[in-house]
């Protein structure tokens, strides 16, 4: 089996260095850029399995390589920041980003959630049957979900959570349980990145967030998923 690919962007060089290492230790073949028209180039002609992405970087910041990333694939993408705002968390979820990582942050940390999410986007089922709900089909196999005929284009992450919720219509689930269920495993922060998920989620279905009527907000515990039509 050939060894899964990751671009790591940080201009930084002692920070890329250090990851490369704890990457390349791990067994993932890794190619490092410096700047974002780099990054670009790199993840458009490499393909990759993954992208670690700094925010702070010449040229374009990673913001904006993750939209234009995002236009064209569904690689997953982990964030890096030197902020811990919040509102930077949110925007960089809200734009495609699968996850998100604050510097200060330890090298085994980042290779592991990168480790959880690899697991998560390769696990290849048995032919599962799609999940038909209303005017939704969701389809494992293909990694595609149809909304009256038409495509949607969803986050991994994203995917992965409305598969969970269309799987157990009706069941509450508290965000921790969403991160154990669709991470396979958790680390600190990740349960504050839940409702961001949703929030996109519920746009890209067209899903009212303020009478939502298929993904419904548990007050005090969590989410469920209400099989049927979309207002």
């Amino acid at each position: 089996m050939s060894k899964l690919t990751v671009v790591l962007v940080d201009d930084d060089e002692k920070i890329a260095k250090l990851l490369r290492a704890y990457f390349e230790t791990e067994g993932f073949a890794v190619l490092v850029a410096r700047d974002g028209y780099t990054a670009l180039d790199t993840i458009q002609s490499q393909n990759p399995d993954l992208v670690v992405l700094d925010l702070m970087l010449p040229g374009i910041d990673g913001y904006e390589v993750c939209r234009r990333v995002r236009k064209e694939s569904d690689v997953p993408i982990i964030m890096l920041t030197a902020r811990d705002e919040e509102t930077d968390r949110l925007i960089g979820l809200e734009i495609g980003a699968d996850d998100y990582v604050s510097k200060p942050f330890s090298p085994r940390e980042v290779v592991a959630r990168a480790k959880v999410i690899l697991r998560r986007v390769h696990k290849v089922p048995a032919k599962p049957e799609p999940i038909k709900t209303g005017s939704l089909i969701i389809d494992p196999e293909q990694f595609e979900v149809r909304h009256n005929g038409v495509v949607l284009e969803l986050t991994p992450t994203e995917f992965k959570l409305l598969e969970l919720f269309a799987t157990n219509p009706g069941r509450v689930f508290s965000r921790f349980q969403i991160v154990e269920r669709i991470q396979g495993g958790a680390f600190e922060g990740y349960e504050r990145t839940i409702d961001a998920h949703i929030k996109n989620l519920r746009k890209k279905l067209g899903d009212n967030p303020k009478a939502p009527s298929l993904i419904l907000t548990v007050y005090g515990i969590g989410y469920k998923f209400k099989s049927g039509e979309l207002q």
